[in-house]
């Protein structure tokens, strides 16, 4: 029989994230929210507990943990906000997670322990203004190498974590040739925040993840040393499609966080709320919708731990984190949308979690590979691909 019960070492972590999102987080992140604030000492905060450096060796200044630990803390901290679960996961697994798997020794000694430490961000440039899901074909970013340095010309769309005061090296996908066969060769190079041509234009004005930091970037004669590429040359777009296949399963977890945070804020409600002579919760029609609420959240944690057990055994796991990326972001959305009903009036409140949490639940839809994609990937991974 597969057992479902964490280790030791993962449930005492679990319970200490849980505590944190509870007693540190929830107390202030609505008026940080509600002002668009990113929460410094919130991550200085994760930082100091080890969280940035979980997946990381002890030698890099990590925590020699696993990925199924950088999901959990996601899960949990999810369970409260969004905004400051997705800034550790795209540090970790867009900033970090490249750097550590693909960085040349002396790049990862340069770069891993602040980083591991919260007390610097890195983050990833891969989406394009004009990209959107077909990212190679459509890359316009251009590197060419002269005179021993990378000259990056282009922008970038929608990069979180790139534009704080503690950020401090972003890897972008450029094309930087063109392959054999015609298809254009591309290349990770790492740009230290501050690089002269290198501009970072004002935060986007989001619907959701109001706490997390997005911009658009921007490169004009950007020019970096030739040893700031990320691992071999014309190997950049296979680097950012294991990227994204472990980032789908810490999407899948933080979403199943969302998920669950709508299960516990209407239990609370529904207990406390009174109309009609008594508390609403002993109404079947929101005890039933409640249920269904946990039956979500359930299967998509079920979802997300498979994903994850199967990539902590090297074992192929695309399908599986498309499949838990879909449920679980549907899953989010479903909550949501119902938690905020049975709210009612107040659901449409930002005061209220589910208030946040219904404006934080789409992009889940959306980022790492929108739903359509996953179905795609899904589709392809049961060899129906044309």
């Amino acid at each position: 029989m597969i057992g479902y019960k964490l280790g030791d070492e993962h449930e005492e972590l679990r319970k200490s994230v849980e505590a944190f999102a509870r007693d540190v987080v929830a107390p202030v992140i609505g008026d940080l929210y509600e002002k668009g604030e990113f929460p410094y000492d919130i991550v200085a905060q994760l930082g100091r507990m080890g969280l940035f450096g979980l997946p990381v060796p002890e030698e890099y200044g990590g925590m020699g943990g696993d990925y199924l630990a950088l999901c959990l803390a996601l899960e949990e901290l999810a369970r409260v906000d969004s905004s400051v679960a997705i800034t550790l996961e795209a540090a970790v697994g867009l900033g970090i997670m490249p750097l550590y798997r693909f960085g040349t020794e002396e790049q990862k000694r340069q770069w891993l322990p602040a980083l591991c430490a919260g007390e610097r961000l890195a983050a990833f440039g891969l989406t394009e203004p004009g990209g959107g899901t077909d990212v190679a074909g459509a890359m316009k970013t251009r590197a060419r190498l002269e005179d021993g340095e990378w000259v990056i010309d282009g922008s970038k769309s929608f990069i979180t974590n790139s534009g704080t005061s503690i950020t401090a090296v972003v890897g972008v996908a450029a094309v930087t040739g063109t392959r054999p066969d015609g298809r254009p060769e591309i290349s990770t190079i790492l740009v230290p925040s501050g690089t002269p041509g290198f501009t970072v234009a004002p935060k986007y004005s989001k619907v959701g993840w109001s706490c997390s930091d997005t911009h658009e970037l921007s490169f004009a004669g950007c020019r970096v040393p030739a040893a700031n590429l990320l691992g071999e040359r014309g190997r950049g777009y296979a680097q950012f499609l294991r990227t994204l296949d472990e980032g789908r399963v810490a999407i899948a977890a933080l979403s199943t966080g969302l998920a669950q945070g709508c299960v516990d804020e209407s239990l609370a409600y529904v207990r406390d709320r009174t109309a009609f002579g008594g508390p609403i919760g002993r109404f079947q029609a929101l005890q039933f919708k409640i249920a269904d609420m946990e039956v979500r959240a359930h299967n998509a944690r079920l979802a997300w731990w498979h994903a994850a057990a199967k990539m902590a055994a090297g074992e192929p796991f695309k399908k599986e984190a498309a499949i838990a990326k879909l449920t679980a972001s549907n899953a989010a959305m479903d909550n949501a949308r119902d938690a905020t009903q049975i709210f009612g009036g107040y659901g449409f409140m930002n005061e209220f979690a589910v208030g946040r949490f219904y404006r934080d639940a789409k992009i889940l839809e959306i980022g790492e590979g929108t739903s359509e994609v996953q179905r795609m990937l899904i589709a392809r991974e049961l060899g129906l691909d044309a």
